[in-house]
């Protein structure tokens, strides 16, 4: 009796007609997610400006026309200064037991252009070894937690909400706009701090740890700025029913209140490292948070109880989410 003949496996970029293979295949691979995650995710890619000469949406592998792996794509051109740095954000990276040897394959693929700068803001803890051998480097050890609302006031500091106040976005480049905007749709907190004549940009992706409300600094220019400015952002946020703050740092940070925990990590690979404060057009902006919780732990999203009295600016839903210990 002859040996079966070979299964022929490929890997090619995924496009609008696969995406409901993709989204089973994601949500077979990587239960207790909302229901809604994956198929969020591929309208948002649909939707976002990817830079031209790049994939959509990723990468699959595919055996006898079905998809038998997947790893998502998030590229962005992001201004610095003068200059337009294309970076991606790899997400839901996931093979089908039977054809985990040809994981490599997807990896590399992945991994293509070298001139881009490749983030993983969620890697599974089992596979930081994996990203180490193709290398990944970590920019972010962990995240703190802070009452943003008892640090220092900032003299004539005024923070608008720039959905309900057009005139917030006044002095602000077009891309900071474009960007405020873009993520307010995602269904984040985009808001402008006006002091001394200056307006400086911000945007928060809000999250509930048990009973209390967390806002997640995804977009600042600088960490210096949130600091410096953290005051009347906590009271902002703290008077809308958001009392603590999140943010990714390497430690305890001068000058604010709050408790540092090392788990989470982030990694990068190319040419420029991510900045703390900076995770505009990642899954988390984009999609909500899949996990920041244990492994299985579902992420109901609901409107927040706050949004009844907190405005415009907080009608997006909150995540339940439990923190690593």
């Amino acid at each position: 009796m002859g040996l079966p003949p070979p299964q022929r496996i490929r890997c090619r970029e995924i496009g609008e007609s696969d995406t409901d293979g993709i989204i089973a295949l994601l949500e077979r691979g990587l239960p207790g997610r909302d229901p809604h995650y994956f198929r969020r995710a591929l309208e948002r890619l649909s939707q976002h400006p990817t830079p031209s000469g790049f994939s959509k949406y990723g990468y699959l592998l595919e055996s006898a026309g079905a998809p038998v792996g997947v790893i998502l794509r998030i590229h962005s051109a992001i201004h610095v200064n003068a200059d337009v740095r294309i970076r991606c954000n790899l997400s839901s990276w996931y093979v089908e037991p039977a054809f985990r040897s040809y994981a490599a394959m997807l990896a590399a693929q992945a991994l293509k252009p070298r001139h881009v700068t490749y983030f993983n803001i969620s890697p599974a803890p089992h596979t930081l070894p994996i990203l180490e051998a193709q290398g990944y480097m970590p920019y972010s050890s962990g995240r703190l937690v802070a009452v943003a609302a008892l640090s220092a006031q900032s003299c004539g500091a005024r923070v608008q909400a720039v959905e309900s106040e057009p005139g917030a976005r006044d002095g602000l480049s077009p891309s900071e706009i474009e960007l405020l905007l873009a993520h307010a749709r995602y269904g984040c907190v985009s808001l402008v701090c006006n002091s001394a004549g200056q307006r400086h940009p911000f945007i928060f992706r809000l999250l509930r740890l048990g009973l209390v409300s967390v806002a997640y600094l995804v977009y600042c220019r600088a960490l210096e700025d949130f600091v410096r400015f953290a005051g009347p952002l906590g009271r902002f946020l703290a008077l809308r029913g958001c009392p603590l703050v999140m943010l990714d740092s390497n430690g305890p940070i001068r000058g604010l209140i709050g408790r540092y925990s090392g788990s989470s990590p982030k990694y990068f690979k190319g040419p420029h490292p991510p900045r703390l404060g900076d995770l505009a057009y990642s899954e988390l902006a984009m999609f909500g948070y899949r996990e920041l919780g244990r492994t299985g732990t579902p992420l109901r999203v609901r409107p927040s109880s706050g949004a009844r009295h907190a405005g415009h600016i907080f009608s997006a839903p909150y995540e339940d989410v439990k923190l690593k210990r």
